[in-house]
């Protein structure tokens, strides 16, 4: 049943009063109430090369080192009061452990192991921590198959928003969300909203394909989103700047050391999110976006954007490309027991089949009517090297 708001006849995006994103393969709504989620709090990366990760998100990028020692480094941007926003464990693999969000009370925890030990799932509860600064922790295998962490005991640490000293001109003030690549973003969705999260904007199309969900806790667009791919995987973390500037001046930063390999895309503007964003690739393949200025949602009736995928402004407001990179790589994630998981493929219509061209990079449009010459069959960024 075609449930989808997008009308075939306008690309613009559409705004409801609810979700409309309709899942017909469910994951059980457990009876046990859900663990009062705050926000996305840190992510877990596994690096190969724990020397060149350092240097690339603490010379490079400026993020703060809390802890530090042979296997791990415990990284902070600059507003952030807790232990760590970003864990980098030397390993034989480069992969995603665990993404971590932090609960409103302990009690939330016995919750956690109540809402996923109905559901089936693995359950490991370490009353130490699974990392320094953090105490008590339930993390999970969720029926998406992505580690999840929840947690509230933390080591509070000096919060540096007043020390300008310190602040580079790209300074990352915060840790914004995730981005997860799972097959089924539909059933995705509605397992997180028995979470507790909410759906602020979507991509679908005419015949009611969801290709990509924004889901929030805090008041902004998103804590994670859900992007269809093969997964499960993680697509990318995000920190925040206070200002588009300050990803300028990043992008001027890696030009000057030679690394501007490292930029997969952008700088641009989203037309999801409204946000002005980079995105990064650090030595490991892991990608990095960085973000500012998107929208406050935390109004209990913040409308739904639904975006056509056909819309050329859906990802870029300028209508730039997206590069096929964005759309197939992804890291692996790991299960408790550190082993990859496996991935399992899309079977709905890929968001890049039905919107990049033949050559690889042209973008498609429903009608090149109202394009200029030069502008129809494709936006030339294959054309231009």
């Amino acid at each position: 049943m075609d449930h989808s708001p997008v009308s075939p006849d306008s690309p613009e995006p559409v705004v409801s009063a609810a979700d409309p994103i309709a899942a017909a393969n469910r994951i059980p709504t457990p009876s046990a109430p859900p663990p009062d989620v705050l926000r996305c709090a840190y992510m877990e990366l596994v690096v190969t090369d724990l020397e060149r990760s350092r240097h690339f998100y603490v010379d490079v990028l400026g993020l703060v080192v809390t802890e530090e020692d042979d296997e791990t480094v415990y990284l902070r941007s600059f507003e952030e009061f807790i232990h760590h926003n970003l864990v980098l464990r030397k390993g034989p693999v480069a992969a995603l452990a665990a993404f971590a969000y932090r609960v409103r009370s302990p009690e939330d925890l016995d919750k956690a192991v109540a809402f996923y030990s109905e559901l089936g799932c693995r359950v490991e509860r370490r009353r130490e921590g699974f990392t320094a600064g953090i105490g008590d922790s339930v993390r999970v295998e969720d029926p998406l198959g992505f580690p999840i962490e929840f947690f509230h005991d933390v080591a509070h640490v000096e919060r540096l928003a007043w020390r300008y000293d310190l602040y580079t001109p790209g300074a990352l003030v915060r840790l914004d969300h995730f981005n997860q690549v799972t097959p089924e973003v539909p059933r995705a969705v509605a397992h997180m909203e028995d979470l507790g999260f909410r759906v602020t904007e979507d991509i679908e199309d005419a015949e009611g394909t969801v290709y990509a969900a924004w889901m929030r806790r805090k008041p902004t667009v998103h804590d994670t989103a859900m992007t269809g791919g093969d997964g499960p995987r993680m697509h990318h973390v995000a920190f925040a700047t206070h200002e588009k500037h300050n990803i300028i001046a990043i992008c001027d930063t890696l030009g000057a050391l030679r690394m501007s390999d490292c930029i997969e895309r952008g700088p641009g503007r989203h037309g999801v999110s409204n946000a002005f964003y980079l995105y990064l690739r650090d030595p490991d393949g892991h990608r990095v976006e960085i973000y500012t200025q998107d929208y406050y949602t935390g109004d209990p009736d913040n409308p739904v954007v639904t975006w056509d995928v056909h819309d050329n402004q859906r990802r870029d407001w300028w209508g730039n490309p997206v590069v096929p990179s964005w759309y197939t790589d992804a890291s692996l994630v790991l299960d408790l027991d550190g082993n990859p998981k496996p991935v399992e493929a899309r079977k709905d219509t890929s968001e890049m089949a039905v919107t990049i061209g033949a050559d690889g990079f042209s973008y498609t449009r429903k009608s090149e009517e109202d394009l200029p010459d030069w502008k129809k069959g494709e936006y030339k960024l294959g054309a231009q090297v």
